[in-house]
């Protein structure tokens, strides 16, 4: 027996465990950053979700695509605007908005997992009402230094999830089918609202009570002061790590998510790094991981004790 082929047979062995007791379990996936951009990242990508549904998981993903975005609307002279971190999205960005997530992105992704032997079908939050959506009304805090009072700013076509239309995607996955999201939800009046995937993700992952919810990122996960990669998290360990400010900038939209998605009832998040090829079966099915693992301190992860 080859020293390679020792290799296959030990991680298919530490596999086990892992295949075993997340059988039947939802997985939803939030997919973006240099992932989708880098082809070899995506063709790893599109094989890890197939291989996922083969061994009995019903992976979801949920997609991004804010540089697609951004390039488009710079080829249509379409100015863009951003409020902290938001895209101020008036009714001609709106329109690129649904062209790119709901055509380009989604079906490219459809595309992949397709060319990789799955069953894929891309839909948007419009799609059966799938996503409900309300008008996000964003406010500025004021300067503590000062009287200032809090400024309410409106930024267009951004929402909210306000339900998840879950039967849909039953539906889907009891057919045997990856469904495949584009974070554009609708209003009571029609309006399309574009909603940051995240929260998509992780309303997603609330709704159908998830095994895991899984971030990909553009960073290895959450890191300490140090660099590290810190891992097996609880919510109060995350809240002290917000408290001292370790945890800030772009990381914190994805962690409040991932606090939210395990205050109500998702066994386990993971913030993981999208740039390492195969990040999702690394995370999924090994015993190291390759990035951020947040659950309730009650919940044991499966698989931990075989292991």
């Amino acid at each position: 027996m080859t020293d390679r082929a020792r290799d296959t047979a030990r991680v298919l062995i530490e596999a086990l465990p892992y295949i075993r007791d997340f059988a039947g379990a939802t997985i939803v996936v939030k997919y973006g950053g240099n992932a989708m951009v880098d082809d070899e990242c995506k063709r790893a990508f599109a094989r890890d979700v197939v291989l996922m549904k083969l061994v009995g998981m019903n992976p979801i993903v949920v997609h991004g695509g804010g540089p697609q975005i951004g390039e488009v609307l710079d080829k249509l002279n379409i100015p863009t605007k951003f409020v902290d971190g938001m895209r101020v999205t008036d009714s001609a960005t709106m329109d690129v908005v649904q062209m790119v997530l709901g055509g380009l992105v989604n079906k490219d992704i459809v595309s992949l997992l397709n060319a990789a032997g799955g069953r894929a079908v891309g839909i948007t939050g419009k799609d059966a009402d799938l996503i409900r959506a309300r008008k996000l009304t964003y406010t500025r805090r004021g300067d503590d230094t000062t009287d200032d009072a809090p400024e309410i700013i409106d930024i267009g076509h951004v929402g909210e999830v306000e339900d998840i239309n879950g039967g849909v995607l039953d539906t889907l996955i009891g057919s045997g089918i990856i469904p495949v999201i584009a974070p554009v939800g609708v209003g009571a009046d029609g309006e399309s609202y574009n909603i940051n995937a995240d929260l998509v993700a992780g309303s997603v992952a609330e709704h159908l009570q998830a095994q895991k919810l899984i971030l990909l990122t553009n960073t290895p996960g959450i890191l300490d002061a140090h660099g590290a990669t810190l891992t097996n998290l609880s919510p109060q360990d995350v809240a002290g790590l917000i408290a001292d400010g370790t945890v800030a900038g772009g990381m914190l939209p994805k962690v409040e998510c991932a606090l939210r998605a395990l205050a109500a009832g998702v066994a386990a998040v993971h913030i993981i790094d999208g740039r390492v090829a195969h990040a999702l079966l690394l995370e999924v099915l090994t015993d190291g991981g390759v990035g951020t693992l947040l659950r309730n301190a009650e919940e044991r992860e499966p698989g931990a004790e075989q292991a």
